[in-house]
């Protein structure tokens, strides 16, 4: 009787294994687009930036030595006052104790050689002396003290911390960054400015700023250009420019888009006929160029283009794609022929 139930199991754990795992949903991937000459002569610019805080600070200790606490993770929020991190503060303790016994010694030493110079029994010259040792005790006790108490780092500032750049048990020299604070208020975007567009800009001019992140379709503000850097970065040839928002409880890190002078969009139309794309929606086939043109049911098709030549603000095309149709802006070596995607411009859902 065993044997034909033992067979029957085996059958059913066999045919259990067989089946096949439910087919994966298919998600569209999200993907930034735009559309080819939708704004032919505007002439303004647009931007990627971070939301950065107006005030940023760099905290460390004034002291080096081994940290053996540290109270607070990147995204903290703290208040002004409070720990944020400790040094092993056993050698400065011992310091300062040394220093204060020396300074009680001296102190009493003092006192005595007044009441003998009151007795006339000792010149007031040795008495000046046993003053001015005092004197530089103190001094040396205050400075002991103050070395313990820099063994511990405390925020002077409400904010938020942004990173932590040293763990429990490192041992960090005096001035060395520790953490990363954002001071609450004002928050700015951070963006860069490419060579060819630096003497557009003005210190002054207003900019209008959307979000990119998820929830914040509507988020739209008014701000102005605050700081342009005067001197281009060594490596990326760009200019480092912020500007300010009038809202400060914005999200740090989110990142936004900044348009200059009213533009709408990337794409826009150059002479001759030519459009001009930005360079992160080229697809490279070897040889040749190729852009992702999303059709209307936003599924996605690779076409070749001519590419006229390179500029600062994106890659001139001659040939291949016409004012009006749409296409992939950010991404593109990511997807697939016949792929849909969730299309996204200017931070709204289409």
């Amino acid at each position: 009787m065993k044997t034909p139930l033992l067979f029957a199991a085996l059958v059913l754990a066999l045919s259990a294994c067989s089946k096949e795992a439910p087919p994966p949903v298919n998600a569209e991937r999200p993907a930034l687009t735009l559309v080819v000459g939708g704004v032919a002569g505007d002439g303004g610019h647009v931007y990627s930036g971070e939301i950065r805080a107006r005030h940023e600070v760099a905290l460390g200790f004034r002291v080096g030595g081994k940290i053996v606490q540290r109270l607070v993770d990147a995204g903290a929020v703290v208040k002004a006052g409070q720990v944020l991190a400790r040094l092993d503060s056993v050698d400065e303790g011992l310091q300062a104790g040394s220093a204060d016994a020396q300074y009680q010694t001296a102190e009493a030493e003092v006192e005595r050689y007044r009441v003998l110079r009151g007795k006339n029994f000792v010149s007031q010259s040795a008495l000046d002396a046993k003053e001015a040792t005092l004197k530089s005790l103190s001094a040396q006790a205050g400075l002991a003290r103050n070395q313990s108490a820099y063994t511990t780092l405390i925020a002077e500032h409400d904010g938020v911390v942004m990173a932590t750049l040293a763990e429990v048990g490192q041992v960090v020299n005096a001035g060395q960054t520790i953490i990363r604070l954002a001071q609450d208020g004002e928050r700015e975007v951070a963006i860069a400015i490419p060579e060819s567009q630096f003497a557009d800009l003005k210190i002054g001019m207003k900019a209008e700023v959307s979000l990119w992140g998820e929830g914040s379709e509507n988020y739209h503000q008014v701000g102005r250009l605050r700081e342009l850097s005067p001197a281009a970065d060594a490596a990326s040839r760009t200019y480092a420019a912020r500007v300010s928002l009038p809202d400060g409880k914005v999200p740090l890190g989110m990142t936004a888009q900044v348009r200059f002078a009213g533009t709408r969009g990337e794409a826009k139309s150059g002479a001759g006929g030519e459009l001009i794309v930005p360079l992160t929606a080229i697809f490279q086939q070897g040889d040749k160029a190729a852009v992702w043109i999303v059709a209307p049911d936003h599924s996605v098709s690779l076409r070749t283009v001519q590419v006229a030549s390179y500029r600062d603000d994106g890659v001139v095309i001659r040939g291949g794609i016409v004012a009006g149709e749409r296409v992939v802006s950010a991404g593109v070596h990511m997807l697939n022929a016949g792929e849909k995607i969730h299309a996204i411009e200017n931070g709204s859902s289409l």
